[in-house]
């Protein structure tokens, strides 16, 4: 079927409640396992003596030993992360003020136990992003060890944004874990996935869960988006042309996942 988009924020204070308090557990467990698995090495990585890095963000962080949780929503992966993780610094990123009120809430509400992960609103691309003169990587403490987003491609119009971000912030040799619905080849199969697996949800989920499946990307897709910026970042010198790219797999019956090392 053809993509139909949806609204690329989720920030009426209902929808982001809603969010907030369904029952994600297994999804952002299984996400949480996937890139852990994926990572295959000790977090973060030996800086050299004096650098600085891991543990509470600060005047000694070191750029490099991060994770960037892209479109966050209200901070279920990010929070896993930095439990997994506790001497990795992970920051959350979402566009909607909403989600992340509702992340940052959370963590105030348990002092002390994540010193290292912080939430900030902003709106990709990076671009303008900080205040002029200030490189906008460097103010969000990049570039990072690892670049992860769930569910955030389907929601951007230009689908672009979100791998010209990855390119902005991975650091040499960055673990990219991005995971996705993928779009249905037709409008019975996603009606047919919404009543499997939203159909006890709330209105507002299965509404959601139903727009979301058409927003979506194909595997032939998002092939497509990754040469286009791969042609782009080997013209302006930010890749080698030798790099093999990120792999794009289909993965059950309704999910993306695009994987891979940044190069260097």
């Amino acid at each position: 079927m053809e993509r139909i988009v949806e609204p690329e924020l989720m920030d009426d204070p209902l929808q982001a409640r809603a969010y907030a308090e369904a029952d994600f557990d297994r999804s952002d467990q299984a996400f949480a396992e996937r890139f852990l698995a994926l990572m295959g090495q000790p977090f973060p990585r030996p800086q050299p003596p004096g650098a600085g890095g891991g543990g509470a963000w600060g005047p000694s962080s070191a750029p490099g030993d991060g994770i960037v949780d892209l479109g966050c929503g209200p901070g279920n992966i990010s929070f896993r992360l930095a439990s997994a993780l506790p001497q990795a610094r992970v920051v959350g990123l979402d566009g909607a003020a909403t989600m992340v009120a509702l992340a940052e809430t959370q963590r105030q509400l348990h002092p002390g136990l994540w010193p290292q992960l912080r939430f900030q609103q902003l709106r990709l691309p990076l671009a303008g992003a900080a205040s002029p003169g200030i490189d906008p990587v460097a103010a969000l403490g990049g570039p990072f060890a690892a670049v992860v987003s769930n569910s955030l491609l389907h929601h951007l119009h230009d689908p672009l944004v979100l791998w010209h971000t990855v390119g902005q912030l991975a650091a040499p040799g960055a673990t990219i874990y991005i995971k996705d619905l993928r779009r249905p080849a037709s409008a019975v199969e996603a009606d047919a996935l919404t009543e499997r697996y939203a159909a006890g949800a709330p209105a507002v989920l299965r509404r959601d869960f139903r727009a979301s499946l058409a927003a979506a990307f194909t595997a032939a897709e998002v092939e497509a988006q990754l040469a286009q910026a791969f042609h782009r970042w080997s013209a302006n010198g930010t890749l080698p042309t030798a790099w093999s790219g990120l792999t794009v797999a289909e993965v059950e019956d309704r999910y993306l996942e695009i994987h891979g090392r940044w190069p260097g």
